[in-house]
């Protein structure tokens, strides 16, 4: 198998996970309503956390990531950070400008906390991720360079274009479309946050 035929499959597989709902997606598009290019420090924040990630796991940490107390550990911090974030786009609401009131928000930390508190990143990383990266290996360290490349332009690519249709969609609707915006993205932030705490709860008492 050719490295570029190697990419095709692997993208499919990428933005399979890219493109499903999740947090990122969600403040993709909730900071877009400020600014189109919110979506581009999303990616650039999801990168600090995920690029080291998929080094880690090149060099060997997917026994550490398997292990039941780091699985833990990791899913109730990540439940918590989602419920703060949540009640915080929602507090957001109250204001009389949405957009200004999300401004002092950075998207490039909001990028990082959210990858860092999301454990269904480093689970996905730890097995299917983990089964791209050994694939990517009979290529060299160029296979698995181009393959860290292409799920981030991927990540990019979905994160900015997510967060310039709010923007479009805000700049056509108003004011009404942003708050509907932030109030659904609130909404899944906290739907993820209680989901994520009680599948934790279940692997506790299990």
């Amino acid at each position: 198998m050719s490295l570029w035929l190697f990419l095709s499959e692997a993208i499919l597989i990428l933005l399979s996970g890219v493109m499903a709902p999740g947090p990122v997606s969600a403040a993709a598009v909730g900071k877009g309503s400020e600014s189109p290019h919110a979506g581009a420090w999303i990616a650039i924040g999801h990168g600090v956390v995920e690029v080291p990630l998929m080094t880690a796991v090149f060099l060997g940490l997917t026994r550490v990531l398997n292990q039941p107390y780091v699985q833990v550990g990791i899913g109730v911090l990540g439940g918590v950070l989602l419920l703060v974030m949540g009640l915080g786009m929602l507090r957001t609401l109250r204001r009389t400008d949405v957009a200004s009131a999300a401004s002092n928000r950075s998207p490039l930390l909001t990028g990082i906390l959210l990858s860092l508190g999301n454990p269904y990143l480093f689970v996905w990383w730890a097995t299917v991720g983990a089964a791209l990266i050994l694939r990517s290996m009979a290529f060299g360290l160029l296979g698995f360079v181009a393959l860290a490349a292409a799920h981030w332009l991927c990540d990019f690519s979905w994160d900015y274009f997510l967060s310039a249709l709010s923007y479009r969609g805000g700049r056509f609707f108003g004011r009404s479309f942003q708050r509907a915006i932030f109030a659904a993205c609130g909404i899944l932030l906290l739907v993820f946050g209680a989901r994520l705490l009680f599948e934790t709860a279940q692997t506790l008492l299990a």
